[in-house]
């Protein structure tokens, strides 16, 4: 065990793992986070903490995480590159795991531009590829960024990385994750899937580097509330590929029953999505629709959850 947490514990055992995300609140009020935490609790093997995603101010990605684990829910922190440099990013890894988190997934970031400080310095002093091989040799060698010297106490933490299999070229999307693994990635947490066929060829690419076997893949699932947002993420979403019938199929769906048909449309692509080899589990990007999760876990015959 690199870390001992529930998610690595849940995977290593073969387990298919599910995780959902919970996006922290753009202010200091932690009700939200409570009552988030709780529509997921006992549905979900650990919860994701975005940090300030869509690159909106929010409550910082390490307090949140902190809060789950005063409530016994085991949170997956993540951090990205472009808001901190190398020593704010080692600072708050050796808080986050002083506070008992033990998964941290490694990303880019939005851009600024997309959120409500389009003014602010981008830093990105280091990548996401070098964010996990940072967190690695903390982890195993106990030692930061440019020194030889120890340092007191551990950084257990299960490494993760983001992965996008519908961004173009396709050709070089398994090979990009492959340089994450090679630099530490224990597992793989993916855009969300509505184009099955493009995911499984991608997912045919990463059996034959066998990054399966190195690395947990979790598949991204989101469900569809309406046949707006149906259209938008298909035409405005950069990296989401959602084919024609199922945007066709949100349309169609009669007065009142968009949001069924898209819990209808998430339990199908995740039963397609078990049949897959080498996929390791599911992630839920349920945005703000945190009451739902529960539903599609159940519906999709994954609970409950193992018990480690």
């Amino acid at each position: 065990m690199r870390s001992g947490s529930i998610l690595e514990r849940v995977l290593a055992a073969g387990h298919f793992a599910v995780t959902a995300e919970l996006g922290p609140p753009a202010g200091a009020d932690t009700e939200p986070v409570r009552r988030k935490a709780e529509l997921l609790r006992g549905a979900v093997d650990a919860v994701n903490v975005t940090d300030n995603q869509t690159a909106v101010v929010r409550m910082s990605s390490v307090a949140v995480s902190s809060l789950l684990v005063q409530m016994g829910i085991e949170p997956v922190m993540q951090m990205v590159c472009r808001d901190r440099n190398r020593i704010a990013m080692q600072s708050d890894i050796f808080g986050a795991s002083a506070l008992g988190i033990r998964n941290l997934t490694c990303l880019s970031g939005d851009h600024q531009r997309f959120g409500n400080q389009a003014g602010a310095k981008k830093v990105y002093d280091i990548d996401s590829v070098q964010l996990v091989a940072m967190v690695k040799r903390m982890r195993d060698e106990k030692r930061v960024l440019d020194s030889d010297e120890d340092f007191a106490g551990s950084v257990p933490m299960f490494i993760g990385v983001a992965a996008n299999p519908f961004a173009q070229p396709y050709e070089f999307r398994a090979l990009r994750l492959a340089k994450k693994v090679a630099a530490g990635a224990d597992y793989a947490q993916t855009q969300c899937v509505f184009d099955v066929p493009r995911f499984a060829e991608w997912m045919k690419s990463v059996r034959e580097l066998g990054l399966h076997t190195r690395c947990g893949i979790l598949a991204g699932v989101t469900p569809l509330k309406s046949a707006g947002m149906a259209r938008y993420m298909a035409k405005s979403v950069p990296g989401i590929s959602i084919p024609e019938q199922i945007v066709k199929r949100m349309n169609d769906a009669p007065g009142g029953k968009a949001a069924e048909t898209g819990l209808a449309i998430c339990r199908e692509i995740i039963e397609q999505l078990r049949a897959i080899e080498g996929v390791a589990g599911i992630h839920i990007m349920a945005v703000e629709w945190e009451q739902k999760v529960r539903e599609i876990v159940e519906g999709a015959g994954l609970l409950p959850r193992p018990s480690l």
